[in-house]
């Protein structure tokens, strides 16, 4: 059978703060994207382990559409960080106010 799904859903707890921690203290754009993405996959996990426990496929349906839109703001986002450090500009957060053409 597994692990129950309160097992899951302390996993992706823990998941969620390690990245909500991550995007609060950090200042590099690359770690707070993968804190972000680290935050999605734990709703992806609570989502999964919710379908799981009530049988159906509407949670790992949705899931993976989670994981596409996920996907697609990796690439925006990397595209951004080439894009500030090809000008040579800081890569700090706190710096990144506005955006010039």
């Amino acid at each position: 059978m597994g692990p129950g799904v309160t097992w899951y859903l302390g996993v992706s707890a823990f998941l969620f703060a390690t990245g909500a921690l991550g995007v609060l203290l950090r200042r590099s754009p690359l770690i707070v994207l993968l804190s972000l993405e680290i935050m999605l996959n734990a709703g992806n996990l609570a989502l999964i382990a919710f379908a799981r426990h009530q049988g159906n496929e509407t949670g790992q349906v949705f899931a993976l559409a989670v994981m596409s839109v996920a996907a697609a703001e990796v690439v925006v986002g990397l595209g951004l960080i080439v894009a500030i450090s090809r000008r040579k500009l800081a890569l700090d957060v706190d710096k990144l106010t506005t955006l010039r053409g």
